[in-house]
């Protein structure tokens, strides 16, 4: 099946105007009727908690109401209302997307993409070595006061109370594989329409825990991830992990304190594998979670009473 990835997340929140104030904040762009977008379209879509159109909740205070996958052709959505019809309801939206339910109460939704194409730079280093690529003469590396948008919609991670059951699901229904295990915490899954290392990362919790752990969108690299997450800083917001580099997948990384009940990530380079990719299997440990860790500081100058 050829499930690109999340097209969208829609959450029936709290607090809309800080959820609003957030997104703008993070560098998604309003588009109207509480739709925030990435540079391809993907989405963030937030709505009063007490809305009657958004799928109901899961009950436990989790505000992500559904995750809307994209995938890339009608054959591909018809596969997926057939092989989920076997023995859950499916229903079929006036917008053409289809929706149901997973094994851990997850609400689904599925729909032709609406990934659209777009231009912006690749960040380019001066790596030495003559076949290396490298930026233009006199083109500068950094511009602090460049405006940074999210590329897109790259990642979710769920709480789930059954770690085997809810692999299972993924893998055997949807055609999910996995790509690397956290043995002590889930695996890292990709869907079959996407390269990038996985689109969804599962946690074993107990079941009071049960919803969402954190999301992300994929920024331009980590020059763009340190800026817009010092900015983040800067206007207040709560950094919980970063910057740093992850281990299983590569991908840059800087996780803040969100409005939604969750943590709400940067992240830049994931790793992309095809099917000759082995996956490793390694128990979870601080060690292996992140290859380097740095911690963000106010600004300093050094010199004379400018560093301490």
């Amino acid at each position: 099946m050829k499930i690109i990835g999340p097209d969208a997340l829609l959450f029936g929140v709290d607090d809309l105007e800080a959820c609003t104030q957030y997104l703008t904040d993070y560098g998604l762009t309003p588009v109207g009727d509480g739709r925030f977008e990435a540079m391809d379209g993907t989405a963030i879509v937030i709505a009063a908690k007490d809305d009657t159109s958004l799928p109901a909740d899961m009950g436990n205070g989790c505000q992500l109401r559904k995750t809307l996958y994209g995938v890339a052709d009608e054959a591909t959505l018809n596969a997926v209302a057939e092989e989920l019809g076997k023995d859950r309801e499916v229903r079929r939206l006036e917008d053409g997307s289809i929706e149901a339910l997973d094994d851990m109460g997850f609400t689904l939704g599925f729909q032709l993409t609406i990934r659209r194409d777009y231009e912006a730079p690749a960040e380019v280093v001066h790596s030495p070595g003559s076949n290396a690529p490298k930026r233009e003469l006199n083109e500068l590396g950094v511009d602090p006061s460049v405006k940074i948008t999210p590329r897109s919609l790259s990642h979710l991670v769920y709480f789930v109370p059954d770690g085997d059951k809810a692999e299972a699901f993924y893998r055997d229904r949807l055609g999910f594989r996995v790509t690397d295990r956290l043995v002590g915490a889930g695996p890292f899954m990709q869907p079959g329409g996407t390269q990038d290392h996985h689109t969804l990362f599962m946690i074993q919790a107990p079941e009071f825990m049960r919803g969402l752990e954190h999301f992300t969108f994929h920024f331009g690299g980590p020059t763009e991830v340190m800026l817009a997450g010092s900015r983040m800083v800067e206007k207040g917001y709560q950094s919980f992990w970063g910057p740093g580099r992850h281990q299983m997948g590569s991908n840059w990384f800087w996780y803040f304190n969100s409005p939604f009940g969750a943590r709400m990530e940067m992240d830049a380079d994931m790793d992309l594998h095809d099917e000759q990719w082995v996956a490793r299997e390694i128990p979870i440990s601080a060690e292996i979670s992140q290859a380097f860790l740095f911690q963000y500081r106010e600004k300093w100058i050094p010199g004379p009473g400018g560093g301490k």
